[in-house]
């Protein structure tokens, strides 16, 4: 938040039609700054009258990149310092480095790039360019998850964990970017980029991991960390879900078990992206170190040839479905 004497900051948004924009949106107001330009090919952004009537907004990216370059050679006091970036997965790499070339920091939505050696590039591009590069992990700043990892911590040996979760998504989903590996990394990444990243910070870095299951609608597999033994299993086919979904109603089933117990989380998702926001202003955001391990294990998990399951089962941790997977 900005700090008491301090102005606001100003913040510009690409991606801003998208479907995680209003959260940043929220986190912009909610932290006390300035959304000051917005850029998204799809022009229904009427959401953008929430906030102010006086945002720029730009279908083209050269003209939102002119616009950026423009006020970063004017007064400090017009200059954007952030952009926050909710564009498509394939594009987050191009759009950090068009924040950082303007001279405002960096906030994009996970996964951060879709492979590990992208990072490598954006260290450079961070050091020469003086600005940060973060990233939005917002299940490190969950209260119950924050409590839980503090238990974790003061326990002692390994752990049996499960992770179970599927989401039913239409046929959208799959003529969508969303829904082609190259430009969205696929299931593993799209989808379980974040439950990746809690699992290895609440439990450490791995030690292996195989993958038993890998199609576009369902992945499974085993990850040894070192303090846990995991097994997981996501899906986007509604036939896995332990109930039949309804359309405007629940479509979709999330459980993690740790040594048998079930890690109530549900609620408490309001308002994490301001709490991502808040640290981040503070100086204390994700950065690329630490956006990397889970890259990391999802490329691999992309990348690996699946293998038979081992002796603990099917790679997937008693998933609920109605029929087999």
């Amino acid at each position: 938040m900005s700090a008491p004497g301090n102005p606001p900051k100003n913040f510009a948004v690409v991606g801003v039609a998208g479907y995680i924009a209003p959260r940043h949106l929220q986190a912009i107001r909610d932290t006390g700054n300035r959304l000051v330009a917005a850029a998204d090919p799809h022009d229904a952004v009427g959401i953008l009258d929430r906030y102010a009537f006086d945002v720029k907004y730009f279908r083209e990216i050269e003209r939102f990149d002119r616009y950026l370059d423009k006020l970063h050679r004017g007064p400090e006091e017009g200059r954007v310092h952030h952009v926050s970036i909710c564009s498509p997965n394939y594009l987050h790499d191009a759009h950090v480095r068009l924040a950082l070339r303007n001279g405002a920091h960096a906030l994009c939505e996970k996964p951060l790039v879709i492979n590990p050696w992208n990072l490598d590039a954006l260290e450079e591009i961070e050091a020469e360019s003086g600005r940060r590069v973060n990233t939005v992990l917002q299940l490190r700043v969950h209260p119950a998850l924050v409590v839980l990892r503090e238990r974790l911590a003061a326990a002692r040996g390994g752990h049996r964990v499960g992770l179970t979760y599927i989401t039913s998504r239409g046929g959208w989903y799959h003529v969508s970017w969303k829904g082609s590996e190259d430009r969205s990394g696929g299931l593993v990444t799209n989808i379980g980029i974040h439950f990746f990243d809690l699992l290895l910070w609440l439990f450490g870095p791995v030690r292996s991991s195989r993958v038993h299951l890998r199609t576009p609608l369902r992945a499974g597999g085993r990850l040894e960390l070192d303090r846990a033994e995991v097994e997981w299993f996501l899906s986007l086919d509604a036939s896995d879900l332990p109930f039949a979904p309804v359309p405007g109603g629940q479509t979709t089933h999330r459980s993690i078990t740790v040594d048998g117990e079930e890690v109530e989380f549900t609620e408490g998702f309001a308002d994490l992206h301001t709490r991502v926001y808040e640290r981040t202003l503070a100086g204390a955001g994700f950065g690329l170190a630490d956006a990397r391990p889970s890259i990391e294990l999802v490329h691999q998990i992309r990348t690996v040839p699946v293998t038979e399951a081992g002796p603990r089962g099917s790679g997937t941790p008693d998933s609920p479905g109605r029929s087999a997977p």
